[in-house]
């Protein structure tokens, strides 16, 4: 048997950091997406996370789930055994604030890599991940992030046109997610601040990087897909006018995002999380000679509308890293979520102090978010951003 048929029949270790419900979610579309992946090893901050989503995937994945009670792990350290546990793929699905430490140790130990996004909350956050991202590079190492819509077809298929020219140049963009608000675990009086946080981490610039970080970024990326470009710099207005009980921490409820590219074009971000508001989470590309929606149709001289079977790109996302390591011709998505990354960072460190951000001033910004020390015991919840009034660092 030769070596790519061997690597075809091997069966992939996978090894899950983070059990919440984004991590089940992950590990359940790992194994739809390839009948030889096995879930191998889990770890999570805490003990009730952590067996609550074992029960369930016993359940979900059958003979998928070979995980044993010693390869569980808790704690701030359990990705470090997770990785030494044996598994060949790394899933990290923990809170964004977690991103750049436990992608950068999967790395650093040689194991391919699927990322949720964003990967980072904050400057120096972002570099570590280029960093990281650029030794996978050289270690021959696949990293998949979890922006499924470049994995989905109809995108993938719109793409292709519009960079081929279907709409003509694109000269600006617009990027939606405007929703409800999302769930909040009301504090316990035996949880320190830090497990408070933790289990609240949705409302936590230092976990999260706000909404136009952690959900919004989706949308901001599809049209950064579609310029082929990065801007250059961000302004914003935004603020916290309906979730303002402390029990949601510290983060805004509303942003508006202008986005400018180096030739002068504009994309035009917004997102909302308020309840009773309009709902629109959707792209749209305008080029200067027709129009997409991104992914199932263009207008103009080249119309066009997909058809067609649409697999689910939560799978999908996945079948491509598998087909990645076992082709032995790897795919790295690092560098370019990290920066997709940014330029939502961008746009919240632009409405926290309402002055213009470029990507510079981002990119090399000293702000780090994260906490002193990584200890279930006390720590300060940041002051709600005033524009204006806070600084930029």
């Amino acid at each position: 048997m030769g070596v790519f048929a061997a690597s075809q029949e091997k069966p992939l270790k996978i090894g899950l950091i983070g059990c919440g419900g984004r991590g089940a979610g992950a590990a359940t579309d790992a194994c739809a997406a390839d009948s030889k992946v096995v879930l191998h090893a889990m770890g999570d901050m805490f003990e009730d996370r952590l067996s609550g989503t074992r029960n369930y995937l016993k359940d979900a994945l059958k003979g998928q789930y070979q995980v044993t009670d010693d390869r569980c792990w808790t704690g701030f350290d359990a990705y470090k055994n997770v990785i030494a546990s044996g598994v060949d793929v790394i899933i990290l699905t923990t809170p964004p604030g977690f991103r750049p430490a436990h992608f950068a140790a999967a790395i650093d130990a040689g194991k391919h890599v699927f990322t949720e996004k964003p990967v980072a909350v904050d400057g120096p956050g972002v570099r570590a991940v280029i960093a990281a991202a650029d030794q996978a590079k050289q270690k021959n190492l696949s990293v998949v992030a979890g922006t499924q819509r470049r994995h989905d077809v109809a995108y993938r298929e719109a793409m292709n046109r519009i960079h081929d020219g279907a709409i003509g140049d694109v000269v600006a963009s617009y990027a939606y997610w405007n929703q409800g608000g999302l769930w909040m675990n009301t504090r316990k009086p035996e949880w320190s601040d830090m497990e408070w946080q933790l289990r609240n981490w949705l409302y936590f610039t230092w976990l999260s990087g706000d909404h136009i970080c952690e959900q919004h970024i989706h949308n901001i990326d599809v049209c950064l897909w579609a310029k082929q470009a990065l801007p250059v710099k961000a302004l914003s207005l935004a603020g916290r006018q309906v979730r303002t009980d402390p029990a949601y921490g510290h983060i805004f409820d509303h942003f508006a995002t202008e986005y400018e590219f180096a030739d002068g074009t504009k994309m035009i971000s917004m997102c909302r999380q308020i309840d009773g508001t309009a709902s629109r989470v959707s792209e749209h590309i305008i080029g200067s000679k027709g129009s997409s929606n991104a992914n199932t149709s263009i207008k103009g001289d080249k119309a066009w509308r997909f058809e067609g079977d649409r697999p689910n790109p939560y799978v999908e996302e996945h079948r491509h890293l598998y087909e990645a390591i076992r082709s032995g011709k790897p795919i790295n998505e690092g560098r370019q979520v990290a920066e997709s990354t940014l330029v939502a960072i961008m746009g919240r460190m632009s409405a926290y102090c309402g002055q213009e951000v470029t990507w510079e001033q981002a990119l090399n910004s000293q702000e780090n978010l994260g906490p002193a020390k990584y200890e279930l015991g006390s720590i300060p919840v940041p002051p709600v951003a005033v524009p204006g009034t806070t600084k930029f660092s």
